[in-house]
């Protein structure tokens, strides 16, 4: 059974918040919306508009269609920078290396 494209949406939305680490509360802040706002999307009591989606795809640095052709395809997109553990991973290679633990 194919999912419907408000589905395939609130699928992505909530692949992009886990994949990123990122909370309803911080994309609703950087989308201008409240947190309940964000949530009743996610639930299906309200739509993403397509300037939802606009905005949601801008804020994670994907193009509008990987969010709306699925979870898969907007994870994938994801910049390798806004995915969850990035900066810890970089920061601690920058203090090993810092620390003379790096490559010899």
């Amino acid at each position: 059974m194919r999912m419907s494209l408000d589905e395939r949406v609130r699928s992505s939305v909530a692949a992009l918040l886990h994949a990123s680490g990122e909370s309803q509360t911080a994309l609703a802040a950087a989308l201008g919306v409240s947190q309940a706002q964000v949530s009743r999307r996610q639930s299906g009591t309200a739509a993403w508009s397509l300037a939802d989606c606009d905005a949601v795809a801008a804020h994670y640095g994907i193009d509008v269609l990987e969010l709306l052709a699925g979870p898969t395809r907007a994870s994938e997109a994801l910049p390798a920078q806004r995915r969850r553990g990035h900066a810890r991973h970089a920061g601690t290679a920058r203090a090993a290396a810092a620390e003379g633990g790096g490559a010899r």
